[in-house]
Formats: C-alpha cells, sequence, structure tokens
C-alpha cells in the first residue's frame, strides 16, 4: 500500500483537469486546469450562489444585447473565476449550433477571446471548445494559425482523432464514459476496465500520436467509472468529475503508468489521413462515433437554449 493517494500519484504522469463550472468543488481538487461545456455551465447557473454570475453576465451585456451575447460573457465570467481558482488553463465552448458552420464558429471563437482579452485575461489561458465535426476541425484549424488554442470535443473516433492532428489543434476531449454508454447499450453487457471500448479508443490514438509526433494533446474525458481513469494513467490529460476525483483521492492503492510515448515507437501503426469525403465516411462508418457526436450536439445546443431562457427570466 502506498501512503499517497491515487490522486497524487495520477498527477505524477498526467495533467489532471477539472470536469466542472462549480467552483468550490474545483478548488478542493487543485487541479490544474478546468474544463465546462453549456451541460455544466446550466447545472452551476441554477445554483443560488452563482446568481451573481448571472446578475453580472446581463447587467455587463446591457439592455439592448441579443441572447447570445449575454451567453457569450457568462461563459466568460465563469471561466475567469475559474482561473482564479486554477493555474493553467479553461476550456470555453463555442455555441453547439454553430457545430457545421466553419465561418460562425471562427467568429464566435474570435469574439470569446475578445472578452477574455478585454478584461485582462491572456488567450494562453483559454481553450475555446469546438465540437469534432468536419467543420469545427478546420474552423479549429483557422484558429490555431490565429494563436487561439482549440480542444475538440465530442470525440468518439479514430478518424475524428487523426483529423485534429492533421488541422494542428492543441487539444482533444476523446469522451470514454459516452463511448460505454453506447456499447453497453447495444450489446446489454458491461466492461472491465481494460475491456471498455473508451478506455481502447484513447488508448490507440495516443499512442498512434506517439508514434508519429503529433503534437496535440490528448485529454481522455466522461467518464464513468475510477477504473476508466486508471487504466488511462499516463495520458497527457485527463477531465475527472468532482465525483471521481473524490474517488481517487480516498484511495491510496498503487497506480501504475498504463500510457507511455516511450512504448510507441515500436507499436504496429499504420499512419493514416483523411480528406473531408474520407473523413465523412469513415465517420459514418462508425455507428457509435456517429451518434454520439450528433447527440452530443443535440444536449449542448438544448442547453445553451435553457441558459438563454433562464437569462431571459432574469432579463425580465
Amino acid at each position: 500500500m502506498s501512503n499517497s493517494t491515487q490522486l497524487d500519484q495520477l498527477k505524477q504522469f498526467t495533467v489532471v483537469v477539472a470536469d466542472s463550472g462549480d467552483f468550490a468543488s474545483i478548488k478542493q481538487y487543485a487541479p490544474r486546469d478546468a474544463t465546462t461545456n453549456p451541460s455544466l455551465i446550466f447545472k452551476a447557473a441554477g445554483m443560488a450562489e452563482y446568481a451573481w454570475v448571472i446578475d453580472k453576465a446581463v447587467g455587463d451585456a446591457g439592455a439592448g444585447a441579443a441572447p447570445a451575447q449575454i451567453i457569450d460573457r457568462l461563459l466568460v465570467l465563469f471561466g475567469q473565476e475559474i482561473l482564479k481558482i486554477v493555474p493553467g488553463r479553461v476550456s470555453t465552448e463555442v455555441d453547439a449550433r454553430l457545430s457545421f458552420d466553419r465561418e460562425a464558429t471562427v467568429a464566435k471563437a474570435r469574439e470569446i477571446i475578445g472578452l477574455y482579452e478585454k478584461s485582462g485575461t491572456p488567450r494562453e489561458r483559454i481553450l475555446i471548445k469546438i465540437a469534432s465535426t468536419w467543420e469545427g476541425i478546420k474552423a479549429a484549424e483557422q484558429l490555431q494559425k490565429e494563436k487561439i488554442n482549440c480542444n475538440l470535443t465530442l470525440l468518439f473516433s479514430f478518424p475524428q482523432a487523426v483529423a485534429c492532428a492533421e488541422a494542428g489543434v492543441r487539444l482533444i476531449s476523446p469522451f470514454v464514459g459516452r463511448i460505454l454508454d453506447w456499447y453497453k447499450k447495444s450489446t446489454g453487457k458491461d466492461y472491465a476496465p481494460a475491456e471498455d471500448p473508451g478506455v481502447k479508443s484513447v488508448t490507440q490514438i495516443y499512442n498512434y500520436y506517439k508514434k508519429f509526433g503529433h503534437a496535440t494533446e490528448v485529454m481522455g474525458a466522461s467518464f464513468r467509472n475510477k477504473g476508466e481513469i486508471t487504466e488511462l494513467a499516463g495520458c497527457d490529460l485527463l477531465t475527472i468529475s468532482p465525483a471521481l476525483l473524490g474517488e481517487l483521492r480516498a484511495s491510496t492503492d498503487p497506480l501504475a503508468r498504463k500510457l507511455d510515448p516511450a512504448n510507441a515507437p515500436a507499436l504496429d501503426l499504420k499512419k493514416v489521413t483523411f480528406d473531408e469525403k474520407g473523413f465523412r465516411f469513415a465517420l459514418n462508418e462508425d455507428a457509435m462515433a456517429t451518434e454520439k457526436t450528433a447527440e452530443g450536439i443535440r444536449v449542448f445546443a438544448a442547453d445553451i437554449g435553457k441558459l438563454e431562457q433562464l437569462l431571459a427570466a432574469k432579463r425580465g
């Protein structure tokens, strides 16, 4: 038995990121970075202790502001508060309703970065989250050239990961738990962590990136259990919910490194590339990735709509 917690052991070879919009729980686990999404922000916005953030967003935007402008201010205010707690970066998401509009995604990302910079937050501390559609990946490629770092989210497949790396994206967030959800539902069986399809997907992506020298960071996301996290120990980053951070902190069992860049060169992996037609076909061939990407966009878009209603009610 080790005396250090699994959380402390994990931090030795993986950057730990808090997956939350709740400042109090983020502070508790001392992560380096934090990620948010519309669902997490909507949840936090409904908590009484964050009413002041809503009020400030509405007030700062002014009387004639469109709902989208108020949402942007709200997301940036949450991001700024989180950056007072974490030493690293915060991820702020572009409106999911723009997931198939390259130009609008680029414009929205510039607006968000502009709001951060205007209030004194340097762009180096922000990751703009964009869905891993072809249009989203191409928007990120443009943004990266402008030194706006991107986090490609709702990523469920190897073709999405390859396209992101080729676009020079800073970071990807493959969704481990949602992949598991799909397979459990479609096969009717459960999976041990080592056989978890989400764990296997992230392992493949990580090894491919390391073997072929891609600089894009891999951040496993959306975990359903602690076993998924321990199987991916050594991944560049892992974004973890407060509940699972608590489980890691409560255990002092030894935690072994599972992913290591030193092992990648010897692996039998072939280099692949995707143009738009190849990407769309490969994604279409993967029922899980197609369905989960679409579902994720729908859910995030719905939660942005709910945030707009919440803000409209505040404005009266």
